[in-house]
Order: structure tokens, then sequence, then C-alpha cells
């Protein structure tokens, strides 16, 4: 039986780390290849001090992978990718967590600068929203994220969906972001993209209560405060409908567009409707359409069946003269991978290569 790369991945996501999540969820595997038997991969950290502290993961991934079929020698090294934080000097406190400062009204934009702007260091932000909720929009900003960075673009997600964040869910983190200075916040990695959510900051199990000047004022903190880094492309996960942090995130932010997810029932494109018509109005340009959950294939005899219609989605593109980017199906798959923290799109198959399909669309129109 031949070793398969999927096989290795397989093993090292089953390896856990003290601060959660896996090898493969947290993009920590790199140059993996493997030559008549022989494996050998890089686990990075993120500095030096993280790397010391990961060497019973290394072991661990070593003899895991050294377990399966066909697998004569296993070298995984450990490395670092950047230097060791700085630690407080002696009776210096550390740097207040940012997230006993999220959530505040919003503050003014700088004296000269009125319209949308720019945010430092990102080419191009793409806006994914949908008209209600329920039709799959955060699967599709998570995966979309994924394809697009599998790609080799410099991809991140804003998952901006303040009451409802599912992003470090479905990209498999959960460690709280650092701030070396009280104000920026670093961002974590997960799956090549530099991901970035309000659920990391807050307790998961609380609500946000928050009227719309707290929630503007959040948004205006995790673009603005949010270390970035030099980005082709950033995703950002709007909640559903047309409330404050669409029309904040349109005034303020220069947006390349908005991508609008629908399923092809009448209903969900009632609602669709309206957030292209909220976009139109805000002067955001729809750059295209995902119809999502298109048909379903069942797995055991092949027969395809329209759920939710077929078609709703296309027809409503082409009366709009907007792109259809892409139908993706109901996926039983795909619904796995989120819950796991692994989206569909960084693996193998019909459904990641869906994906991989949009994002590439979106590369050769000059969109991402």
């Amino acid at each position: 039986m031949t070793l398969t790369r999927d096989q290795i991945l397989g093993e090292l996501r089953r390896i856990g780390l003290p601060d959660g999540g896996d090898l493969v969820s947290r993009d920590m595997v790199r140059a993996l290849g493997v030559d008549a038997g022989r494996v050998r991969f890089v686990i990075e950290a993120p500095d030096a001090e993280a790397a010391r502290a990961l060497e019973p993961v290394r072991r661990a991934a070593e003899a895991a992978v050294g377990a399966l079929p066909g697998v004569e020698a296993v070298s995984a090294i450990l490395t670092a990718h950047g230097p060791a934080p700085a630690r407080p000097a002696a009776g210096q406190k550390p740097a207040e967590a940012p997230s006993l400062k999220i959530g505040r009204h919003p503050t003014p934009q700088p004296a000269g600068q009125t319209g949308p702007q720019r945010v430092a260091g990102v080419d191009r932000i793409l806006a994914v929203g949908s008209g209600k909720g329920g039709v799959g929009k955060s699967t599709v900003a998570s995966n979309l994220a994924v394809a697009l960075a599998r790609e080799g673009r410099r991809v991140g997600l804003l998952d901006a969906d303040i009451y409802g964040p599912s992003q470090p869910r479905m990209m498999g983190v959960t460690k709280r972001p650092g701030s070396p200075d009280g104000k920026t916040i670093e961002p974590l990695r997960a799956h090549g993209v530099t991901m970035m959510s309000i659920g990391l900051m807050m307790d998961p199990d609380k609500a946000v209560v928050w009227r719309g000047p707290m929630l503007m004022g959040a948004l205006q903190q995790l673009i603005g405060q949010v270390a970035w880094g030099e980005l082709d492309v950033l995703i950002v996960d709007l909640p559903p409908g047309t409330g404050d942090i669409q029309l904040t995130l349109c005034q303020r932010t220069h947006l390349t567009g908005a991508i609008v997810v629908s399923t092809p029932q009448d209903v969900a494109l009632l609602d669709a409707r309206k957030a292209i018509d909220m976009f139109h109005t805000l002067k955001t340009p729809v750059l295209g359409l995902i119809e999502n959950m298109s048909l379903y294939i069942c797995p055991e005899c092949g027969h395809e069946a329209h759920i939710f219609g077929h078609g709703g989605v296309r027809d409503e593109a082409a009366r709009l003269d907007a792109p259809l980017l892409g139908s993706l199906p109901i996926d039983l798959e795909t619904r796995l991978a989120g819950d796991a923290g692994t989206p569909v799109a960084a693996g193998e198959g019909s459904m990641a290569e869906a994906y991989l399909k949009i994002a590439r669309g979106l590369v050769a129109g000059g969109m991402a």
C-alpha cells in the first residue's frame, strides 16, 4: 500500500496541542515529504520558547506517524518562525489583555479623513454576506479563505458576526489573542490563514448583549487594532441581515466588494435581494453570488435531490447581471469538517475542489 500525505496528516490531526487544536488545524506542519517509506516534516512553532515546550508533541507526532503501515523511518524537526516574546522587566506588569477593551463606542475619524479608509497592509477586502441566517455563509467564508491560501494568496479572515461568532470553531482555534502593548491585537493563524474573531476574546458561553454603538466600536477595533500584516485579501464574514455591522463596514472601510451567499429557495432569495440592495445603496460593488446547498447527492446510490429548489441563485445572478461564482452541494463532509475545526477546503475531494475553483475564479478576476 502506497503511503500518502493524507494518511500522515490524518495521524497528525490526532496530536493535540497544550493550548487547543492540533498540529494540522493550527497549520504548524511544514515541508512534509514522503520518500520510499521515509517521512520527514517540520513542526513550526510561533517562537523559540513555544518550540521548546512542544518537544513532547514532536515525540508524539513521530511515534504516531511511525506506527503507520509502510513507514520505515520518521524525522520530525521543531523550529520557530519568530523570536521569543519579550518578557516584562522585573516589577513591570504585562500588557493589558485586549479583551478587556473590546466593545466600546466608535471613535471619530482623524481630522482630514473622510469616507471609507483602507486598512494598512491589506490590498483587497471582500465582505461575505447573506440576507438571512442558516444559508451557510460562515462555512463558505472559512472555506473560501482556506482555498485562497492554498492558491498562494496571503489571506486574512475576520469574523464580524459579533453576536454569533463561529469561525473559531470552524478554523479549529481556541487560543486567546495576545497584545504586546494592550492596544495592538495579535491575530492567530490556522490552515494558512491569519484570522481574528471576537469569539476568541469573550467567554464562549456568554451572550454579547450590546447596542449598536458598542457593535460598531468593536468592529472598528477588530479591523483597525489587529496586526493583520501584509495581506493580498481579507475576507470579512458578516452577520446575516442588513444591520449596524454592515453599515459601519461599508461606510468606514474601503471594500473591494461583496459576495452574497444564498440557498436556491424562494424564501432565502427574498432576503438575499435585500442584502444585495443594501450593498448597492452603500455603493459597495456586488462581485457575485454563491449558491449554497444547491443539491444533495446520495452517497449510497448517487441520486441527486434538490432539497432547497434548484437554480434560484443562478437566475437571480442573471437578473442582476452579476456573476454566479459557484454552486455548492449540501454535503455531510463539509459539516463534519467544520465542526472538527478543519475546513473541507483544506483537504482533498470534490468539495475542496469546488472551493478551489471559486478561489481561482476570484484570483483570475483580480478580486483576490
